[in-house]
């Protein structure tokens, strides 16, 4: 995936650009969508946008914090299974 580039205020060399790109790829760990740089004088200012951040939901069940029920033994998901479930009245 492309990373799309806005440069305002000034021009920059492309080397520049490049590290700016590679810069953010080992701070952050993935790849951006966009950067936007601003120019100001000597001075840059960089605004990355990634996208969406995958989210995972997070619940407590049994007294744990969890995501998923894969990493319990039988006895948590006995557990679980035989819990009662309480709901708001409507």
């Amino acid at each position: 995936m492309a990373c799309e580039i806005r440069v305002t205020g000034g021009e920059l060399p492309q080397q520049e650009i490049d590290a700016y790109i590679t810069r953010a790829r080992e701070k952050y760990g993935r790849e951006p969508r966009s950067i936007d740089i601003l120019v100001d004088g000597d001075y840059v200012e960089l605004s990355y946008d990634f996208g969406a951040t995958p989210f995972q939901r997070i619940r407590r069940i049994t007294g744990y914090l969890v995501g998923t029920l894969e990493r319990f033994n039988n006895g948590k998901r006995a557990e679980e299974r035989d819990r009662v479930k309480h709901s708001l009245p409507v």
